[in-house]
């Protein structure tokens, strides 16, 4: 089974990403992606926990800035 990518994302009115939009085009919470990169079901991202707050989703390095999640279109 190929891993999901993130395409677009959806954020709240300061700028957080709420929602993804994943390339078979289903739409999950954040949350939800979370999860599921935590289970290896989507590429391109790893989550981040960082000793105080939440996990969050991150791109992995690469050259290129266009592919970070807050560059994604938005949907």
């Amino acid at each position: 089974m190929d891993k999901q990518e993130i395409i677009k994302v959806r954020k709240d009115s300061n700028g957080n990403i709420t929602d993804v939009m994943l390339s078979d085009g289903n739409e999950c919470t954040i949350k939800q992606a979370i999860s599921m990169a935590k289970e290896g079901l989507i590429g391109g991202v790893h989550v981040v926990k960082p000793k105080k707050g939440k996990e969050y989703l991150r791109t992995n390095r690469n050259e290129t800035d266009g592919d970070n999640l807050d560059s994604l279109a938005l949907f």
